[in-house]
């Protein structure tokens, strides 16, 4: 028996180990957690077959295929933490890009707003390299993919990405950059519905009371507002081997201190490269559940990691490496709130990797019950995150090569 017919004996019963079931409830938070850091130890040995051998799970699941751009689909089998049902366009038809171009109201066929407008599952792909200049925010319905590999894609230069009260969304693959405001207009954000549109923040992905989100290598920079932000209820969201650059207030996750909706927050945030030009918020937390692993900060200016109104952070085998103004070597920052509060709210560092004298102010009980379903696995050693993020950011995939 060859090889080839041995893997293709084996690929239905690896895609049957590895396939989320949508339908079943989100577990615990913590327990969400402890199924990455199984995925990260153990992704080389149950796809052995397969693995590229980086460590990062994402990436062995689909990148070491040479016939990837044939099996596109295998991406929505690859996701991991709090986001990882979202199957975004998986089990609907293919839908290329063909033509740049953007009407907020009357989209043409071809168009990426015609596409992610549509009613049905789509897996949107790119039929060359373009800049989309959008009119107004992109509003995205449910079970939509936009993948962008095999081609460079730029959502740039106008409004960007929103994610808005719809579920199963994958966005992989673009760089998204020098986002603007939109609004006080019409946008169309389905075949039979168009309504009227507020001035927006200018996000580059604005994700409001969206669930079951996947953010995978993009690059992002240089928005207007924030890169990424999550607010009003949003939950269930992976966002993971991305790079960030060029920005100041990176990432809110939570509306406001006194949007208690937002306690039911889950965010996984894994893999990314946190890069040159940023200055804060690599998350900005309040109130939910955040799972910040093996991610490589190589460049702030303020700050790191943040939050405000008791959220729960978990930061494990990170590599944080301070700027060199000995007054911003803190990697955390308790926002708005005394330290009589914030000593209760539980921020914990595990194995991560303090350099040029950064530092990580723990707060809460360090055995608390929101950890310990958490720590009989840790993440992959933070010695690892070079190799783990090597290839953050948007990817250069050819047809017929490994990506």
């Amino acid at each position: 028996m060859n090889n080839h017919f041995f893997i293709l004996m084996l690929l239905p019963i690896l895609i049957h180990l590895i396939t989320p079931t949508f339908s079943s409830p989100l577990p615990h938070p913590e327990l969400v957690v402890q199924q990455v850091n199984e995925q990260i130890n153990v992704s080389r040995r149950s796809l052995g077959f397969l693995s590229c051998n980086t460590g990062n799970p994402i990436d062995d699941c689909w990148r070491c295929d040479p016939d990837w751009e044939k099996n596109r689909k295998r991406l929505a089998d690859c996701a991991i933490g709090f986001g990882k049902h979202a199957i975004g366009g998986r089990d609907g038809k293919f839908y290329t890009v063909t033509d740049s171009g953007d009407d907020a109201v009357n989209p043409k066929p071809g168009t990426l707003r015609y596409g992610v407008i549509q009613s049905e599952p789509l897996w949107i792909t790119f039929a060359r390299d373009m800049v989309i200049k959008l009119k107004q925010e992109l509003m995205l319905n449910s079970f939509k993919t936009i993948d962008g590999r095999g081609a460079s894609v730029h959502i740039a230069g106008g409004p960007c990405i929103t994610i808005q009260y719809v579920t199963n969304v994958i966005v992989h693959g673009l760089n998204i950059h020098d986002c603007k405001q939109g609004g006080n207009a019409y946008v169309r954000d389905s075949p039979d519905h168009y309504g009227w549109r507020t001035l927006s923040d200018g996000d580059g992905v604005s994700i409001f009371g969206g669930s079951h989100v996947w953010v995978d290598h993009c690059s992002l920079s240089n928005c207007r507002d924030g890169l990424i932000d999550a607010i009003h209820g949003s939950t269930a969201i992976t966002i993971s081997n991305n790079y960030f650059t060029h920005h100041n207030k990176v990432m809110l996750l939570g509306h406001s201190d006194s949007y208690t909706q937002d306690k039911n927050m889950q965010v996984t945030i894994a893999f990314n490269h946190f890069g040159e030009g940023l200055v804060q918020r690599m998350p900005r937390c309040r109130h939910g559940y955040f799972h910040v692993v093996n991610n490589d900060y190589t460049h702030w200016e303020m700050y790191a990691i943040g939050g405000s109104a008791s959220p729960t952070i978990n930061s494990q085998g990170n590599r944080f490496l301070a700027p060199d103004r000995a007054n911003n070597k803190e990697v955390t920052k308790h926002e708005d709130a005394p330290q009589s509060k914030w000593k209760n709210w539980n921020w914990r560092s595990e194995g991560d990797l303090l350099l040029n004298g950064a530092f990580f102010t723990r707060s809460g009980a360090g055995s608390s019950s929101n950890y310990a379903k958490a720590s009989s696995l840790s993440a992959r050693p933070s010695s690892l995150v070079g190799t783990i993020t090597v290839g953050a950011g948007s990817l250069g995939c050819k047809k017929g090569r490994r990506c």
